[in-house]
């Protein structure tokens, strides 16, 4: 590990000081965590090492908002951060804690548009736009930030590989079909199916770092075109679409517009194919914390969501989870962003480190515990004659 070494604390004047804060809170504490088999300041990896007074206070006050923050302020540790997460969140317990003091924001993200054409932009320079050197370290070769395929992977090039030729399959891609890729990120899937399935592509985003890097890395050699466009102003037909990554930026109040553009641009032979992150839950609050550091005004649907909003414009070929693999991709990206770290310590920070390393751990604790899911959905505007063919490796 770079910038934090871990070692467990366990003396008594600690924990005494610990106590000086709110003693009920701090037995509130050691009593959840101990229901997932994590102690306080004990010796195994995945144990909650407190380093200063008032993390139960915040983690109660604020939940994962208040949690997170004292993490970046080196107020707690845990050397397996990951495993730590996927015992907490295994229990489902913390589903039960609703701070008051987040009230508003769980309004806010339920009764207002947070993703309205002005705002879902904030992304893309907020967390796309951070450097295509920093992501150049942390992800393949082929700069593919969304979740790899582990089936017969043992690597993550492998495994984006794999997620890659998945997709194409299941689209069921011709030479010459022209695919639409809302929210293309840097490229990485119009690349693959125009290279090994001889299709041209148009791709969307809302990022200027990954238009810029991708009309620089392909240039002229594929038949690629790549937009800096919001997906609400696409009007015109594709003989398949994909959508990889980017339906968690849409937001619930803009659901049933997306399935309509996607459905209005879809040939009425075509396929359109949605991979996405999910929740288990309909009615639920996204996480404070992430919106502020990560990704903000995300919103994770659930399939009932996806479901509403897509009645009545596309029968369902397909659906398929393959969640778990998230774990094993974002452990591959911590393992990289981990290594090249000093690369780019001196420019942004151990502030930081301790940021991108809570993101990074986690949401893989989140992926297995199954607290949260990765689905791809195979959708047609009418169904296919004598039905769908299903495609997995």
């Amino acid at each position: 590990m770079h910038a934090q070494t871990f070692a467990p604390n366990n003396s008594q004047p600690q924990q005494e000081g610990l106590l000086t804060g709110n003693a009920r809170l701090y037995r509130a504490t050691v009593e959840l965590l101990g229901k997932a088999s994590i102690r306080v300041n004990g010796t195994d990896p995945w144990d909650m090492q407190i380093r200063r007074p008032g993390v139960p206070e915040r983690a109660f006050a604020q939940g994962n908002l208040g949690l997170g923050e004292a993490y970046m302020d080196g107020a707690w540790d845990a050397e397996e951060l990951d495993e730590f997460f996927a015992r907490l969140l295994g229990t489902r317990m913390t589903d039960s804690i609703k701070p008051l003091r987040l009230l508003g924001y769980a309004l806010t993200a339920k009764l207002l548009n947070r993703q309205d054409m002005k705002r879902a932009r904030q992304v893309g320079e907020v967390h796309y736009d951070l450097g295509n050197d920093f992501y150049a370290a942390m992800l393949d070769s082929r700069m593919t930030y969304t979740c790899g395929y582990w089936a017969d992977a043992s690597n993550l090039e492998e495994a984006q590989v794999a997620k890659l030729d998945m997709i194409c399959r299941k689209l069921q891609l011709q030479p010459g079909m022209r695919l639409l890729d809302i929210g293309c990120g840097w490229g990485s899937l119009m690349a693959y199916a125009a290279q090994h399935y001889g299709v041209e592509c148009v791709g969307v985003t809302i990022s200027r770092e990954q238009a810029a890097w991708a009309q620089e890395h392909y240039g002229d050699a594929l038949p690629l075109e790549f937009r800096l466009q919001d997906y609400r102003e696409l009007d015109e037909k594709f003989d398949a679409i994909a959508s990889v990554g980017m339906f968690e930026h849409v937001g619930r109040k803009n659901y049933r517009t997306y399935m309509q553009v996607a459905n209005r641009c879809l040939n009425d032979d075509g396929l359109f194919l949605l991979h996405t992150i999910g929740k288990n839950v309909r009615r639920s609050t996204p996480d404070p914390w992430i919106d502020k550091y990560i990704f903000p005004n995300g919103d994770l649907p659930s399939i009932g969501q996806i479901g509403d909003a897509a009645d009545g414009l596309f029968v369902v070929e397909d659906l398929h989870n393959f969640g778990a693999d998230y774990d094993k991709t974002l452990m591959a990206w911590f393992k990289n962003f981990d290594a090249a770290w000093p690369r780019f310590e001196a420019e942004l920070g151990p502030r930081f480190y301790r940021m991108w390393r809570y993101y990074l751990l986690s949401c893989a604790g989140a992926f297995r515990a199954r607290d949260i899911q990765l689905w791809q959905w195979v959708l047609s505007k009418e169904g296919v004659r004598d039905g769908y063919r299903r495609e997995r490796i």
